[in-house]
């Protein structure tokens, strides 16, 4: 893991000699066949790819899931990623606080009226303080997959990453399906362990949702652990649930932009999918040197937190 001393202005240690407004093409993006982070990226995805084995997401399902390593608000936890760069990313090479901040502005900008979706943007990478906890990068950040089934082909790097996974050897895990029905839903799959599901099991243990089928709440009325035992807010106030699908899956590249794992999609998925997809613009093109000045922003999103997600969580 990277951790950086960021100073008194974290925005000049980050910032290259470049126009505030430098940005650059769609197609440059997301480009895993050279340039200057290139080793590090593949050396994070090697070790992800030998790793991530079936026993070893239902492993991590157990160790993270009670959400027993702190407390702490949501901003707190934003502010946290201060401490972290993302290196599977071989778009950027500052620390991930701003990349949430640049999020929600993009979708801000677009979705003026969805604050929701904003607060899906600034919050939807946090997961990746597993790594300040001890977790290996590899097991926290980067692309996700499905495990328990063949490891389809527009995985990252899955020509010359996967030789030495033992599941790959596994005649049970390598038909189209593997353990899984078809169509049986993303619901019910496990995915490589990472950021995504780490947030999403996060937001379920708070009581940050009711079921998805219904509508997803982050107001909650008691706190199992008696932090809170009445909601400041609106109980009928909602998340969406297209919120918690782009947290749940907003790493799920070989899906959502390649098509693969599509014979284990129901209708609920497919329904999703566009939400997903809507929501990748924004996480991926709002990458650029141009950092916000996050204390500005704070009041604003701190309102919204206060709207959908409010008080303590546990993590």
């Amino acid at each position: 893991m990277r951790v950086v001393n960021l100073g008194p202005d974290p925005s000049l240690a980050y910032r290259p000699n470049l126009e505030p407004k430098d940005s650059k093409d769609k197609s440059e993006y997301r480009n895993f066949e050279s340039g200057s982070l290139f080793d590090r990226v593949f050396n994070t995805y090697r070790l992800m790819h030998t790793n991530q084995t079936l026993d070893f997401v239902k492993q991590k399902h157990l160790e993270w899931s009670g959400c027993s390593h702190a407390q702490m608000g949501v901003m707190e936890a934003i502010m946290n990623l201060d401490q972290l760069v993302d290196e599977s990313d071989p778009d950027v090479d500052f620390p991930n606080s701003f990349h949430a901040f640049q999020t929600a502005e993009g979708i801000r900008r677009e979705h003026p009226d969805k604050d929701w979706f904003q607060l899906v943007g600034l919050i939807h990478d946090i997961g990746k303080m597993m790594a300040l906890w001890g977790e290996p990068q590899w097991a926290v950040v980067g692309d996700t997959f499905t495990v328990g089934c063949r490891f389809q082909d527009n995985i990252v790097f899955r020509d010359n990453t996967f030789a030495n996974n033992p599941d790959e050897e596994n005649p049970a895990y390598n038909t189209e399906c593997g353990i899984y029905e078809p169509n049986c839903g993303l619901d019910n799959v496990l995915m490589s362990w990472g950021h995504d599901e780490y947030l999403y099991r996060v937001m379920k243990f708070n009581k940050c949702s009711v079921p998805e089928e219904v509508s997803v709440c982050c107001s909650m009325t008691r706190r199992r652990d008696g932090l809170r035992t009445d909601c400041p807010v609106d109980v009928n106030v909602r998340l969406s649930p297209q919120g918690m699908y782009m947290i749940r899956f907003h790493s799920f590249y070989p899906w959502h932009s390649h098509g693969d794992y599509m014979n284990l999609c129901n209708e609920k998925d497919l329904r999703m999918l566009p939400w997903v997809r809507e929501f990748n613009n924004f996480d991926l093109y709002t990458k650029t040197t141009d950092l916000p000045d996050m204390e500005k922003l704070k009041p604003y999103y701190q309102s919204i937190i206060d709207k959908y997600c409010p008080g303590v969580l546990q993590w």
